[in-house]
């Protein structure tokens, strides 16, 4: 397993640079994270879904898919979209420090 340093710690990704150690993570590497998918500054709307998706995640022990997100975030897709384009599902779950979800190309 190959490892990185993000916002100065050390952690444990695969080869597609998801976290492989959900525990590893924390608010400084979302930031990082974000930055390395083109999102300059996280709001807190941005933080809601990524919040809501560890917690997802900590109940499940998989990060949740874009359908999940949505109806249990209260985000609606268009504005899941806008908050993290092009792949919402894959960039939140990357940037909250999760696996790949399922159903992911």
């Amino acid at each position: 397993m190959a490892t990185r340093t993000i916002a100065g710690k050390t952690v444990q990704v695969n080869d597609e640079g998801f976290m492989t150690v959900p525990a590893e993570w924390n608010k400084d590497i979302a930031v990082e994270m974000a930055k390395d998918e083109g999102i300059a500054d996280l709001s807190p709307a941005h933080w809601k879904v990524i919040d809501f998706c560890r917690e997802s995640a900590g109940v499940s022990g998989k990060a949740p898919t874009l359908r999940t997100i949505t109806n249990g975030s209260g985000v609606s897709t268009k504005e899941l979209f806008t908050l993290f384009p092009k792949g919402p599902a894959k960039k939140v779950a990357r940037i909250a420090g999760l696996g790949k979800p399922e159903g992911c190309v």
